[in-house]
Order: C-alpha cells, then structure tokens, then sequence
C-alpha cells in the first residue's frame, strides 16, 4: 500500500465520520434536549445583570404622566 492510498483512505474514513457526527446531532431523537438547552437562558429566574433592576417602561411611562400633571 503506497502512502497515497493511505492519505486517501485517512480522508474517506474522515468524511464518513464526519457525515456521521452531523447525522447524529441533526437527529430527532436530540430536538427535545437541543430546544431545552436553547431555553434555559430565557427560563432564568434570578436576575442575572443588573439591567433587569431598571423600572419596566410601562412604570416609567406612568411615572412621566404623573409627574406632567403635577407640572401643569
């Protein structure tokens, strides 16, 4: 067997587990573990930055209309 036949069978047998690996990770059997990993960021409870302190605009909103109609 010459090194060339090698180098190509290396490469063959490369490809076939290649085309494997993406076979199994697009499986079905995976989307359910895939979509839940996909939520966990979204299911966090805790706040996680301190961005999430911040009023919600609904209460900044109420709180402009207040403070326009002691102004005026």
């Amino acid at each position: 067997m010459e090194i060339n036949e090698l180098r190509s069978a290396v490469t063959v047998l490369s490809f076939l587990i290649f085309i494997g690996i993406i076979w199994w990770a697009y499986s079905d059997r995976r989307r359910q573990s895939y979509d839940q990993a996909a939520r966990i960021p979204l299911d966090d409870d805790e706040l996680s930055s301190p961005c999430e302190t911040l009023p919600k605009p609904k209460v900044l909103h109420r709180q402009r209309e207040k403070q326009q109609k002691g102004t005026s």
